[in-house]
């Protein structure tokens, strides 16, 4: 048995609180090593005849990649606390893990165990349940409509007339979103997260002048809540997004900093690390934003600073009822502050969703006090990685997946912020070397996989574009110019997804074995029902067999909506080259 493989910590998302009575314990052990694994749980006051009490449990194999099998458990203490340790099992031997080290036996001492001190129903991870139902869109105001051409910025393009740059101006603005939010509600969105809309110097925004007004090229605040009612009106979300990493270079307590110096009352608002401030050196003398000397640090630990941002965090909520909060850069920003903005925030709107932008592990964020989720980039590369680059197999893709949603707990991924474009990447269409077939599947996995779904802005009628600027064309809305026909897949997958609620984050998933390098296959399932995703991501026509006993029920493709009477035990699956299935099926009979 390779011990020094077997990984356990008690927290985060190897023990965790799945609901208010129930406890997800998790064990890593390295793949193919353990036969078996067992957890012996109780009360750590409950003894007998001076031994501890405790029951055994048969723990699942939730999940295999490359290196590890992952084991779970879900128990339910009677009096909300645990002690808990592993008996674990191979062809040689069966060793006992608890806190302390391994044993040939169990030992008689609970002090010996794991411990879970308490089920606190304020420590259950939460995300707002609206959020496990809901696809977004992410609309970058300047390129997505022109509505009110009288709020134009001096020198304003005509519509889509050139190609995006960092510095051009075509005149978006929320009267054009309003315009077209009945296309939004056609396509099957319920969602739509705006990138940042306050007063700023740019087209993108990022760079706040004013945190408490609009930029004047979007339209007035009555404007925007008008925006805010009629999605509602048509059962859309809305998420704005918040820059409180850094703000802009005209910010006035920076400019104020940057003509007062060291005498500046707003100088710790920022980062100096000397005076005066050098905005144009290669590295400002001063904490930026990367080393972009127009986007200053905010300190977030000073107290002035804090009070106006959580200030301006429940002002949008209290007066325009967002639903939802994009926070950038969220991963430079403390902990504490995060904290601070949860609880200001949740008092406000308890069912508001926190959404951080982090690109790599961020179990340090996910624990309940601080986001509801983050942007899911590992998801993003990984299917991009199959699909577009093509540098990994399927085999490859499902380790790698399995990995990502092992690194959290159940609870946490099915609020994950899933995206395969956005305003800071290339576009899908151009990823897939305008591969149209190829943009398809990357939507199937989409929309099917856990996690809550976000289409960018125009990917749905085949917009292309290089890194920003390019990935911010402006929409086309002439629909002779779309590509209508992945506009109906996209719709279709969305109305898939509402209708079936196993592809919106009801019951588990795991990834089906499969003999071919280019065949993705998992399942979402329940106790009496799964849904079997295909995914033909290579040129070549495969035939996959069905891991289950058919005979005698029902089969039914869900995106054709054929059905096929079992009358085999087995039943194949034909796919053509870059080719998708999904199917749903009655769980009556076992995995084979």
């Amino acid at each position: 048995m390779e011990k020094s493989s077997i990984i356990h910590f008690p927290a985060d998302q190897f023990v965790y609180a799945a609901d208010n009575k129930t406890l997800h314990i998790k064990i890593h052990t390295k793949k193919d090593d353990i036969l078996a694994v067992s957890l012996l749980h109780g009360d750590q006051y409950i003894w007998e005849d001076g031994k501890w009490v405790y029951e055994q449990t048969e723990m699942k194999k939730a999940g295999s990649d490359l290196h590890y099998d992952y084991w779970l458990a879900a128990i339910t203490p009677p009096y909300r606390r645990s002690r808990y340790g592993f008996a674990l099992t191979n062809e040689k031997e069966t060793v006992i893990l608890t806190e302390k080290g391994f044993y040939d036996t169990p030992p008689a001492d609970s002090g010996y165990y794991f411990n879970f001190p308490y089920l606190h129903e304020s420590e259950v991870f939460q995300a707002p349940a609206w959020v496990k139902d809901t696809v977004w869109y992410q609309i970058f105001p300047e390129r997505f409509a022109n509505g009110d051409t009288t709020i134009d910025p001096e020198g304003t393009l005509p519509w889509g007339s050139e190609e995006p740059t960092p510095a051009n101006f075509f005149g978006g603005d929320f009267e054009g979103v309003i315009e077209h939010l009945d296309y939004l509600v056609e396509l099957g969105i319920n969602g739509i997260y705006f990138t940042p809309v306050f007063k700023a110097y740019s087209n993108h925004k990022y760079d706040t002048i004013d945190y408490l007004d609009l930029d004047p090229q979007f339209g007035t605040k009555e404007t925007l809540k008008k925006l805010v009612a009629e999605c509602h009106k048509r059962g859309i979300r809305v998420m704005l997004d918040a820059v409180f990493n850094h703000s802009g270079y005209y910010f006035p307590p920076f400019q104020d900093v940057l003509k007062n110096g060291g005498q500046s009352q707003y100088k710790d608002w920022f980062h100096p690390h000397s005076f005066p401030l050098d905005t144009k050196a290669e590295r400002p003398n001063y904490e930026t934003f990367a080393f972009v000397g127009a986007m200053p640090k905010l300190n977030t630990k000073n107290a002035d600073v804090k009070n106006y941002l959580l200030k301006v965090a429940k002002y949008w909520i209290e007066e325009f009822n967002i639903d939802g909060w994009r926070l950038d850069v969220a991963n430079e920003i403390d902990h504490q502050f995060w904290r601070e903005f949860r609880q200001a925030v949740k008092t406000v709107k308890p069912d508001l969703y926190i959404l951080g932008e982090v690109w790599h592990n961020s179990m340090p964020w996910l624990r309940g006090d601080q986001f509801d989720a983050v942007m899911n980039y590992p998801f993003t590369t990984n299917v991009l990685n199959l699909l577009a680059a093509k540098t990994i197999t399927a085999q490859q893709f499902a380790d790698n997946m399995t990995a990502v949603l092992h690194s959290y707990p159940s609870t946490v991924n099915t609020a994950a912020f899933n995206l395969v474009g956005s305003h800071d990447t290339p576009r899908i269409l151009t990823e897939c070397g305008d591969s149209k077939d190829h943009v398809k599947l990357v939507f199937t996995l989409l929309f099917t996989f856990i996690g809550s779904p976000c289409l960018y802005y125009g990917d749905e009628i085949g917009l292309n574009g290089e890194m920003d600027p390019g990935c911010r064309k402006c929409m086309i809305w002439d629909v002779e110019k779309q590509d209508r026909d992945t506009f109906s897949h996209v719709q279709k997958l969305i109305s898939l997804r509402k209708s079936e609620k196993l592809l919106a984050n009801e019951g588990e998933l795991e990834f089906l074995k499969t003999d071919f390098p280019g065949l993705v296959a998992f399942r979402k399932f329940t106790t009496s029902k799964s849904v079997i995703v295909l995914v033909n991501a290579s040129d070549d026509e495969v035939f996959y067999t069905l891991p289950y006993s058919l005979k005698g029920q029902l089969v039914r493709n869900l995106y054709s909506n054929e059905d096929f009477a079992g009358e085999a035990d087995t039943l194949q699956v034909k796919l053509k080259g870059l080719d998708f299935s999904i199917l749903s099926i009655d769980h009556a009979n076992p995995i084979l």
